[in-house]
This record gives structure tokens, sequence and C-alpha cells, in this order.
């Protein structure tokens, strides 16, 4: 029903690709008092005309599900003084919502937020306590929580406080990294799943329960295709997760890590990216199922507070 609605709104659409669905660089769109403006890169576009802090009409809804599906990463600006009760609202809207993990690593005064809502921070609280994960170090490259079975299909983060500079998040398309690899990569990892390994976070930090992975053949995370099939498009993608420890199964280690290393380089290609530079009252909704996104580090002294909501997802098909 969700394919079906999505191709009998893009019908209408004049600027295609090849194999029939929208392209990041088409022309501005308009659904009464909302607006669409895709950024001069292959994915990202401004929405205006929402307010985060009402609900949804269902036809808004479905105008920013195609939006969301033609551009893969939304910005939200001007969402001033939203509250996480409203953010939760807005984002569930979307989809069901995963609740984070412990309600105890809230520190700081917040443990009354939502479940559904994570601190992404590096203040430290009045108990000595970072209030938030993730702290000011660089993130590398990852899809967020690959090392589950059942991944999140997409998040929505909030700007509370941000920096002066840094802290930037970039997004990479995954379907423009699949389109580009030669037919002969294309047909050698067709049928090939990745082991994504869980044990550390995305800046590098070993997760609380683990052990440092020596061998990443004997990694501990789910296995997914390297090729996943988008369900509401149906577009193949690459579909990577993170670059440290990964393996991929049946392989021997080295060739493993020189297909990795291919295919990593052509993901994060510059010409595939967008930046989001942070202001405050921005919300970005981003699709984790074909993109992936890194954060700049920025001066621990400086003060960063975010919200995000995490959409539930479904099994990665390929």
């Amino acid at each position: 029903m969700v394919f079906w609605l999505y191709a009998l709104v893009l019908s209408t659409k004049e600027h295609l690709n090849e194999k029939g669905f929208a392209m990041n660089k088409a022309t501005d769109t308009t659904n009464g008092g909302l607006k669409v403006v895709p950024s001069q890169n292959l994915l990202g576009a401004d929405i205006y005309g929402v307010n985060l802090k009402l609900p949804l009409s269902s036809e808004d809804k479905q105008f920013i599900e195609k939006a969301w599906a033609d551009n893969l990463v939304l910005r939200f600006r001007g969402q001033e003084n939203v509250t996480p009760q409203e953010l939760t609202q807005f984002s569930n809207a979307l989809g069901d919502l995963d609740k984070r993990p412990v309600r105890g690593t809230v520190n700081g005064g917040y443990n009354d937020l939502p479940l559904e809502i994570n601190v992404i921070s590096n203040i430290i609280g009045d108990d000595g306590k970072p209030i938030g994960g993730l702290g000011s170090y660089e993130a590398d490259w990852h899809t967020d929580m690959s090392y589950v079975d059942i991944p999140p299909k997409g998040c929505v983060l909030y700007s509370v406080e941000i920096p002066p500079t840094g802290g930037n998040t970039s997004f990479v398309n995954m379907y423009e990294a699949y389109n580009r690899l030669s037919d002969k990569t294309k047909q050698k990892i067709a049928n090939l799943k990745c082991i994504h390994d869980a044990s550390k976070n995305s800046t590098g930090e070993l997760r609380q329960g683990f052990t440092e992975v020596t061998d990443p053949r004997n990694a501990v995370g789910a296995s997914h295709p390297l090729v996943r099939i988008h369900p509401v498009t149906q577009q193949k993608c690459l579909f990577l997760g993170r670059r440290k420890n990964a393996y991929i199964v049946g392989l021997p280690l080295n060739e493993s890590e020189e297909l990795l290393d291919e295919l990593w380089a052509a993901s994060t290609d510059p010409e595939l990216k967008w930046t989001q530079v942070w202001q405050l009252g921005d919300a970005i909704l981003w699709d984790n199922r074909c993109t992936m996104h890194q954060r700049d580090s920025f001066d621990a002294s400086s003060r960063r507070l975010m919200y995000r909501t995490q959409i539930r997802g479904e099994l990665v098909m390929g």
C-alpha cells in the first residue's frame, strides 16, 4: 500500500531518473502551505511550512513522506522551542518509535524526558556525569544501529544547543554509491552478506559489556545483505553500517578487507555528500536505510545538546 501510494504521487512529477524515481535535483514542489526545495547535491532538501509543534494532517504527512523518499534527508529550519513531547509526536507520525536502551542513561536532570528521546550531548551534569552520549569527538561514517537485526528506518535529530563552530553532520546517498559501482562489482556483491560489529559506537568507544575485536571474523552483530532493496522506492542501495570490524561472510579476511575498502571508498566520495551546518531550531529527518552519516568534532569546552528520535524499521531485504 505504501509503495502504491508513493508511485501514484510520483507519477505527477516531471523530473525522474532512468529507473522512474525522482531525482534530488528536481524543481521545487509545493502542497498548499508546504514547500520542498532540494539542495544542489545528490540528497538533502529544505521543507517549509511545517510546524513541528502541531500535529500533522494526513495530507501533510503524505507530502512529507514523498519528499523524504525523493530527497533522503529533510531539513526543517526555524523550529525553535519544540518540546521533547512535540518532537516525539512529530516523529511518531512517521512510524512507531524505538525507546532509548536504558532510561538511566539520561543524567543531569533530564530523566523526565519521554523514553523515545535520546540525548546526544557533551554537557556534564551536576552529578559529574555526561547528560547524553557521543561527547565532542568526530563520529565516523555509519548507519545507525545496523548491528541489530531490525535497524531503524529513520531518525530525527533536533538542535537545542549548538557550538559556535564544528559539529556539522554530513550524509551520503547510498543509492548513488551502488549505481556508480562497476557491473563486475555489482555482480560480485549481489548475494553477499556483511557482519555489522556491535562492539563500538560511532565515535569508536567500546560499548559496555563488549571486548575488543581483534579479528573481524569473530565480530558480534547482525548479518545483512551488502545490497539492500529499499521497501518504499524498491531501488537498490549499498548497506554498509560501520567500517571498523566489518566482515563479508564467507570470504578470506584479506579479500573481505579489500572489497570493503572498495565499497567504502565509493560510498564516501565527496560528490555523494550533503552537509548540515547546524542552526538553533533545526530538525533533520534522514532515511537510515539509504544513507550514511558522520559528525565533525567540535571544541569540548562548547556546549552541544541534541534530541534524537528513532523510527522503527523492518528486516533488511536484499
